[in-house]
């Protein structure tokens, strides 16, 4: 019997999801309350965030092995403690090299989650597909907050509290996660691998070059809208909403609006083939980017909003695919495999934002991100279809 309720460590690891994708994206919020401070403008204070992208890509990776190897509690405790301190560094810096020290010591430890969090997740969950859904609701609910949140800090204490005060919450976290998350083995589940819909062997290799390319193009838009949605909203909307608070609360609720798309492809993906949710998302992307590139006014919030719908919900269906393909004494690898390509492609979104956008704009950003899309497209279109009700074992 499992020493630890499925629920309590089900409920830290949502939890971590939020942080996770909270604290990576509080610098692209608070950024435009920072020029000043560090005599810089926009696309060179940007740039100073690579390092941190970087390192959350390539660290995944001796994470995910550690997580398999060691010990996933372990590392979920490193999480919690590097991440608050890495943040409350941050806050504290003087200049921009501390400053580019302390973002990329955030994507250093921001990096253990997905692998060893998600891996976690999927040990302890009865219906993978509702709890991998839940947990992207609240990974995406870390992206509003880190708006709302971040804009809401600046305004009335500064910079330098958005950084500290969630430092002190993550630290906060990983001591009730100590108290409350006992070490134990991986709950082992039987694992069968899924077949086609008409019952024929489904070729890894095309499973993982699909999820490969998916993973990678997908990786550079997500990072590059979420990074600059922010600014986006700022630049169209100014005319309607001028303060930082107002502009952070609706490019907040577009970022929620993501959580709406997981909820609902977490149940479908327990109902129905992969492939079909996968096409239909991927479908929309590039006319939506393509869309944001050009209009103005009020029409860009319902676009927003439509676009972190669809971008969202592939995420969920990414990690399913992992999790119904994979074995769970190789997940955390697999994992860790995924998100290296996925964020280690999504770090070359910051070159491309400092480089197109003092040239050619968002709008000349977005066209090329909607032609990037197009390519996750054509991945989605050879996916193999698999067919619904696929068997994903008990916890043993």
């Amino acid at each position: 019997m499992n020493k630890n309720r499925p629920a309590t460590v089900i409920h830290f690891i949502n939890a971590a999801h939020v942080i996770d994708h909270m604290f990576m994206l509080i610098f692209p919020a608070a950024v435009l309350g920072m020029t000043e401070a560090f005599s810089q403008d926009y696309a060179q204070l940007i740039g100073l965030s690579l390092g941190g992208f970087i390192a959350f890509g390539a660290c995944s990776l001796p994470a995910g092995w550690l997580g398999d190897r060691w010990s996933r509690r372990q590392m979920m405790m490193l999480f919690f403690f590097g991440i608050g301190a890495a943040s409350i560094l941050t806050g504290l810096s003087t200049n921009p090299t501390m400053l580019m020290i302390g973002m990329t010591l955030v994507g250093v430890f921001a990096a253990i989650y997905h692998p060893v969090g998600t891996a976690m997740l999927v040990a302890y969950a009865q219906n993978r597909g509702r709890e991998i859904g839940l947990n992207g609701m609240w990974g995406n609910l870390g992206v509003a907050f880190s708006a709302l949140l971040t804009g809401f800090l600046v305004a009335h204490f500064g910079w330098r509290s958005a950084f500290i005060l969630p430092g002190c919450v993550s630290l906060f976290v990983g001591v009730l996660f100590a108290w409350n998350v006992k070490d134990e083995p991986i709950p082992q589940r039987a694992h069968t691998a899924p077949k086609g819909h008409a019952g024929q062997r489904i070729s890894m290799t095309i499973v993982f070059s699909v999820l490969a390319l998916a993973t990678a193009t997908g990786g550079v838009v997500f990072n590059a809208t979420t990074m600059t949605y922010p600014k986006l909203f700022q630049d169209r909307l100014h005319d309607l909403f001028a303060s930082p608070q107002i502009l952070g609360l609706i490019v907040s609720l577009a970022y929620a609006f993501g959580a709406v798309a997981q909820l609902t492809m977490g149940r479908l993906l327990d109902r129905y083939s992969l492939k079909w949710p996968f096409v239909i998302l991927t479908l929309c992307q590039a006319p939506l980017l393509f869309g944001l590139a050009h209009i103005e006014g009020w029409p860009v919030i319902l676009l927003g909003a439509g676009f972190m719908f669809v971008v969202f919900g592939q995420v969920t269906v990414n990690d399913a695919m992992v999790a119904n393909f994979v074995a769970p004494q190789w997940q955390s690898r697999v994992f860790a495999l995924r998100y290296f390509l996925s964020f280690g492609a999504s770090a070359a979104a910051i070159p491309l934002i400092a480089f197109i956008e003092p040239r050619q704009g968002l709008g000349g950003l977005y066209v090329i991100l909607a032609g990037i899309a197009a390519l996750t497209f054509a991945a989605a279109l050879i996916f193999p279809r698999t067919p619904a009700h696929q068997p994903v074992g008990q916890v043993v």
